[in-house]
């Protein structure tokens, strides 16, 4: 396991997701005060938008603006969230992995209670001792 790689990963994924929510925003305020350009700017993002720093690169040869305008609302995002991010993220993972072993334990100690009558007759049918 390659704790660097993966710790590289995750910011890449959480960067470009933060770039997704600043599109947001943008497109948001956008929708507000210059609905056509709003409307550009989703249609050029449609397909876009998973690689984040690609993204970027071709917004600035389109609209530079808007491209600093995403970066300016990402980076604050990330500014604001980064403190409480990470005990966030332990605590809803071991949240989540209670709630995974507790349904696991559930299902492997339940029993089966759907037909009991069957299962009363599956015992006389098995036990040689008893009458029939």
């Amino acid at each position: 396991m390659n704790l660097k790689q993966i710790a590289k990963d995750t910011a890449k994924t959480l960067q470009s997701y933060l770039t997704y929510q600043a599109l947001k925003t943008v497109l948001s305020q956008l929708g507000e005060t210059n609905p056509p350009l709003a409307l550009w700017l989703q249609r050029f993002s449609a397909d876009k938008i998973q690689d984040s720093e690609t993204y970027i690169q071709s917004l600035f040869q389109e609209k530079a603006d808007l491209a600093l305008r995403i970066m300016t609302v990402r980076e604050h995002i990330a500014e604001e969230i980064t403190e409480y991010l990470p005990e966030m993220v332990r605590s809803g993972i071991q949240q989540a992995n209670m709630e995974h072993r507790r349904q696991h334990l559930e299902r492997i100690t339940q029993i089966n209670v759907s037909n009991p009558s069957s299962q009363s007759e599956q015992q006389a049918t098995s036990d040689p001792n008893s009458e029939q």
